[in-house]
C-alpha cells in the first residue's frame, strides 16, 4: 500500500485482521494512511474509525437462536434474521496523529468517540 501511494484503507472483520488489530493500526498511524474499520475493537485498538455489526448484540441474538434449537424447533423453520444493531466509533487520538479531522457532524453521529 506504501509503494502505491494508498491514500486510505477499508479493512473488513476477519479473525485474522481482528487477532493483529493493534498492529494494524500502528502501521496505518506509522505510515499515515488513514484507515476505516469493520467493527468498533478496531477503533478502540488505535484505528481511525469503524462501522460495522455491534457484536455483543449479535451474539445474544444467536443465543435465542439456539435456544429454540434446543427446545425442539425445526431449524429449516427458523426466519432468517438480519443485524438489526450497528456501531460507529472515531478514535480522535488517531486522528490527531494522522493530521485529520473529522468534522463535528460526523462526531455527533457516532455511537462513541475515543479521546
Amino acid at each position: 500500500m506504501v509503494q502505491t501511494r494508498a491514500t486510505a484503507l477499508l479493512v473488513i472483520v476477519d479473525p485474522v485482521f481482528f487477532v493483529h488489530r493493534a498492529r494494524l493500526a500502528d502501521l496505518s498511524i506509522r505510515h499515515r494512511l488513514p484507515t476505516m474499520f469493520g467493527g468498533g475493537d478496531y477503533a478502540k485498538a488505535g484505528g481511525l474509525m469503524a462501522y460495522g455489526l455491534n457484536f455483543p448484540d449479535a451474539y445474544r441474538r444467536a443465543a435465542g437462536y439456539v435456544d429454540r434449537l434446543l427446545r425442539g424447533a425445526n431449524p429449516a423453520e427458523l426466519p432468517v434474521e438480519q443485524p438489526t444493531k450497528f456501531e460507529f466509533v472515531v478514535n480522535l487520538k488517531t486522528a490527531k496523529a494522522l493530521g485529520v479531522t473529522i468534522p463535528q457532524s460526523l462526531l455527533l453521529r457516532a455511537d462513541q468517540v475515543i479521546e
